[in-house]
Order: structure tokens, then C-alpha cells, then sequence
């Protein structure tokens, strides 16, 4: 078994797109409108399954909020230096909401940043494959 893909429901979907692909770096792989059940799908992330696992937004029409709920926590991505990728997202305008260093109780380098409709990115210190 293997991850494909986890989805977040959006309340705009071309600024929650532009965050994720101008701030984080991600790639718009593919989207799919159903008008007729009234929503738009869009998937973007770092690579395609079934080598990278995706993320799937979400938009219902009509719908320009949610509450996100105590359940959720955040979606993590390893990048090879947090504090580098923190002032590259404060430069394109994202949001850090808590800034680079060691997590309480470890030593693993971490920071936080949040997209336009309220959910947590961990950004996480890790070598990158070559």
C-alpha cells in the first residue's frame, strides 16, 4: 500500500493553485471540471503518481470557505534547507507562521507556513535525492 494522493477542499481554487505552485513550487499536473456535480479538481505536487504522492484541491462551486476543523494537522514537505525555503516563501509573499529551527524535543530543523485558506505546510530540513 502507498499514499496517492490527500485532498484539501478550497474556497478559491486559481489562488489556492497559485500558492502552492508560485510559493512552494509545486506542478499543476492535471484538472478536472464537473460541472454537472458542480466542483473542479486539481492536482499538483512535486512529481505524478504513482513515484510521488500528489495533492488533490478541491473546489465546490459556490463555496468560498470552510472550517477546518480540530482534526486535521498539516501536510509536511522536506526541503533541503527550512530557513532558506522560509525566506523564499516570505519573498513571494506566503506566510510563515512559525519561523525556521529545532522542534521542541528533537533536533530535526523545522518551520511552518500556511496557505490562503488556512491550512499548515511543515516545512521539514532533509537531504535531497539526487
Amino acid at each position: 500500500m502507498r499514499i496517492l494522493h490527500t485532498m484539501l477542499r478550497v474556497g478559491h481554487l486559481q489562488r489556492a493553485i497559485d500558492f502552492y505552485t508560485e510559493i512552494l513550487g509545486m506542478k499543476l499536473l492535471r484538472t478536472s471540471d464537473n460541472p454537472e456535480y458542480k466542483y473542479t479538481l486539481a492536482f499538483l505536487g512535486y512529481g505524478c503518481n504513482p513515484e510521488h504522492a500528489e495533492l488533490e484541491l478541491t473546489y465546490n462551486y459556490g463555496v468560498d470557505r470552510y472550517e477546518l476543523g480540530t482534526a486535521f494537522g498539516h501536510i509536511a514537505i522536506a526541503v533541503p534547507d527550512v530557513y532558506q525555503a522560509c525566506e523564499a516563501v516570505k519573498a513571494k509573499g506566503g506566510q510563515v507562521t512559525r519561523e525556521a529551527g529545532p522542534v521542541k524535543g528533537g533536533t530535526s530543523i523545522i518551520a511552518f507556513v500556511q496557505d490562503p485558506d488556512g491550512y499548515k505546510i511543515e516545512l521539514i530540513s532533509r537531504p535531497m535525492e539526487k
